[in-house]
C-alpha cells in the first residue's frame, strides 16, 4: 500500500516538471519526461512492484543470491584452476604418458628459427628432408620465400 502511495506521488511529481517543461516551449522534453513519470504508476498498478518489494525484504530471497553467488565463484575459482594445471584430467595424462616416451607433449621447433636473427640459428644449419617425409621447416619454406622476398 506504502509502495502504491509512493509511486503516485513520483508519478504526480514527474508529471508537474513535464507541465513547466512544457510551458517553456521544450515539448519533445516534456514528452520524454511524462513518459518516465508514467513508469512507476503503470508499475504499481501491474503489481510489479510489491512483487519486487516482496522479493527484496525476504531472507531467503537473499540467501537464494548468496548461493547463485558462491555457485559462480566456485565455478570460475575451478576454471581458473583447470586453465593453470594444463587442461583436463585426459589431456594431462596423455601428455605424462607422451613426457615418458621422451617426446614432449605439442611440442614443435620454431619455424623461422631461434630468434638470433633472419640469418644464423637452428633452422639454417640443418639440412632439410628429403623425397616425401616432411620436416617442420619444409611445411614453412614457402612462407620464408615470401619474408625473404620482402627483405623481411
Amino acid at each position: 500500500m506504502l509502495t502504491d502511495t509512493v509511486c503516485a506521488a513520483l508519478s504526480a511529481a514527474g508529471l508537474g516538471i513535464a507541465g513547466v517543461t512544457a510551458y517553456r516551449k521544450r515539448f519533445l522534453a516534456a514528452t520524454r519526461i511524462a513518459a518516465y513519470a508514467l513508469v512507476p504508476l503503470g508499475l504499481a498498478m501491474t503489481g510489479v512492484v510489491d512483487w519486487v518489494a516482496g522479493l527484496v525484504f525476504k531472507p531467503t530471497v537473499w540467501m537464494g543470491f548468496g548461493l547463485l553467488g558462491l555457485s559462480w565463484a566456485l565455478f570460475m575459482i575451478g576454471r581458473a584452476v583447470e586453465r593453470r594445471s594444463g587442461g583436463t584430467r585426459k589431456e594431462r595424462r596423455a601428455a605424462a604418458a607422451a613426457g615418458r616416451a621422451g617426446v614432449s607433449a605439442g611440442a614443435s621447433e620454431p619455424a623461422l628459427g631461434s630468434g638470433r636473427g633472419a640469418v644464423g640459428g637452428k633452422a639454417a644449419g640443418r639440412p632439410k628432408a628429403k623425397g616425401g617425409t616432411s620436416s617442420g621447416t619444409d611445411d614453412f619454406s614457402d612462407i620464408e620465400a615470401i619474408l625473404k622476398k620482402h627483405g623481411i
